[in-house]
């Protein structure tokens, strides 16, 4: 592991009743910052479990936590994020998912011993990264003579001051800029001096506890119910159809949601904000959308969120959707849809709806009803409730605004129930 990492001895782990949960994903962020202390970018450090081992598993969890969960925008902005890999990591489909502009892959040298072929065996990773844009950031360690194949590879080359003496920094900075065309960033920085002894030498970015210590973000996850993974992965598997995937996607208000908040985060590099299950299916292709479910399983409880409220969610949406074919055309009633499905979010997520709401795309329609109560869905949303609470007045007074008989809500609820019912059974 990288030098870099050793900087997680101090981070604060998650508290344990949210690591208990089960329900939150934590990640620590430390600036790295230019001379005038503006931030570049910050390096992640997971820590919503304390100290677990850095594997490959973990660098694909990390890295999908803090585009989906944390929510890129409130995490990194459009900053660059700095990520500790393993070599195993390297080579793992989870790196298809992100947008390579957005993510610079730190990667260790190899353990003490490693032979020459094992260390020009990584060339062939590194160039083939490099080639799909990624940057690659590597310690001082690569300075040394068995490593200089990796040193043009380098984008930063981190220089850790904890790790040499004083009078090493001038022919390490040169040493470093003679081989390779990589930003030094001086880390560990503790003390005005070191930072102004690297500041002479030209050195531009800098990380370390003078500038700021690493802090925590927490982000409440909705996660889906294995199951309902594992049904998604077979689907893609045998190259379901479009049609059948966004089946599978209505029926789980989590899942939905977490695929519209995924596409739509700045990891993922889109210039337009995807709003429907259809489109963002299209766009991600099904090998994505593989790696995607995969990477959610890794990351999910076996219990998902409380049943009874993703299943009161699918028969409000479905029921509105019923109700919507009655009178709107086919798109909006898709939009009737997401707008039953996700009138939910507060209870599922546990904070306001429109904090929620804030972490994924939606049409203007859609939240108009959700939030502000007006639009063409306002009322379906609310007959829908009416249906729920058995409040007489309000069933006949929607019922009425939206000229459906009782007979047709009647019916079109009973055909939620049965629809969401049936889902249950697979």
């Amino acid at each position: 592991m990288s030098s870099s990492t050793d900087n997680t001895a101090d981070i604060p782990a998650a508290s344990p009743d949210a690591a208990a949960a089960g329900d939150m994903a934590v990640i620590a962020r430390q600036a790295i910052v230019d001379a005038n202390r503006a931030v570049f970018g910050y390096e992640l450090f997971d820590r919503s479990t304390a100290h677990d081992a850095h594997t490959a598993a973990s660098d694909a969890a990390l890295l999908f936590n803090a585009l989906s969960y944390g929510g890129a925008e409130a995490l990194v902005g459009k900053l660059t994020v700095f990520i500790n890999c393993t070599h195993e990591s390297l080579a793992g489909g989870h790196l298809e998912l992100i947008h390579p502009d957005k993510v610079v892959l730190e990667v260790p040298t190899l353990p003490d011993g490693a032979t020459p072929e094992a260390i020009a065996a990584c060339l062939d990773i590194f160039s083939e990264l490099k080639t799909r844009g990624f940057r690659l950031a590597f310690d001082q360690q690569v300075l040394r003579r068995p490593y200089a194949s990796w040193v043009p590879m380098a984008a930063f080359i981190k220089l850790d001051m904890a790790a040499f003496k004083p009078e090493l920094a001038g022919p390490l900075v040169q040493f470093a800029r003679t081989y390779s065309q990589a930003e030094i960033v001086a880390e560990k920085v503790e003390t005005a001096e070191q930072f102004q002894r690297m500041a002479d030498l030209g050195v531009k970015l800098f990380q370390g506890y003078w500038f700021a210590k690493p802090s925590l973000v927490q982000a409440k996850t909705i996660r889906p119910s294995q199951a309902t993974i594992i049904q998604l992965i077979n689907l893609v598997r045998r190259q379901g159809s479009t049609a059948e995937i966004e089946e599978l996607l209505k029926r789980d208000p989590t899942l939905s949601f977490n695929l519209l908040r995924f596409i739509n985060s700045s990891g993922f590099g889109l210039q337009c904000e995807i709003t429907s299950f259809r489109h963002a299916v299209m766009i991600l292709g099904l090998k994505k959308l593989f790696r995607w479910a995969a990477l959610l399983l890794t990351t999910s409880r076996a219990g998902g969120s409380p049943p009874a409220v993703g299943t009161m969610a699918v028969v409000r949406g479905r029921l509105m959707e019923l109700l919507a074919l009655e009178l709107l055309p086919a798109e909006d009633c898709d939009n009737a849809f997401v707008v039953g499905v996700f009138s939910m979010l507060d209870t599922m997520l546990g904070m306001p709806l429109d904090k929620a709401l804030n972490s994924v795309a939606l049409p203007e329609s859609v939240v108009d009803a959700l939030l502000h109560d007006r639009g063409i869905f306002a009322p379906f949303l609310a007959l829908a409730k009416a249906c729920e609470s058995g409040d007489e007045a309000a069933f006949a007074h929607n019922a009425e605004q939206l000229q459906l008989s009782n007979h047709q809500v009647n019916w079109a609820h009973l055909q939620a129930l049965a629809w969401a019912d049936s889902l249950g059974g697979e």
